[in-house]
């Protein structure tokens, strides 16, 4: 895992660890989901939804500068909004290597996401981590 992606995630870990339980935790995922800018109706395409999410999820990519890859998402769901504004701290900004070689299932479990989440939430989740991460090997 890079530093910056470490750094992000330590970041995350040290907000989460400042809420008491799940309930302020998903107040809080919420609330970043509310600071994402919503993407357009000419962005809310089919080449851009995610598959495999029971919500409806949009998430473009772009190329940053310095060959660094960048995420924008939205989706129709409050947590689910939170979830993608999680994800971008982590992945965006980041090259396409740096992206291939982080371990989001193991980042999730450090966050406590993996338990606290439902099956189908989880589910959801994975599918926006292997979309992220087939647009970097794309690119790789």
């Amino acid at each position: 895992m890079t530093d910056a992606i470490a750094q992000a995630l330590d970041d995350l870990e040290a907000e989460f660890d400042l809420l008491g339980d799940w309930e302020e935790r998903y107040r809080y995922v919420i609330d970043l989901g509310r600071e994402l800018k919503p993407l357009s109706a000419e962005e809310r395409t089919d080449a851009n939804k995610v598959r495999g999410c029971a919500s409806q999820v949009w998430l473009v990519t772009e190329a940053g500068p310095d060959g660094t890859m960048v995420f924008r998402g939205d989706s129709d769901a409050h947590i689910v909004r939170g979830l993608i504004a999680v994800l971008l701290r982590l992945y965006s900004g980041r090259t396409p290597a740096e992206i291939a070689a982080f371990d989001a299932k193991a980042a999730f479990e450090k966050l406590g996401l993996t338990g606290a989440l439902s099956a189908q939430r989880s589910n959801g989740l994975f599918s926006m981590v292997e979309r992220i991460r087939r647009d970097a090997a794309a690119r790789l």
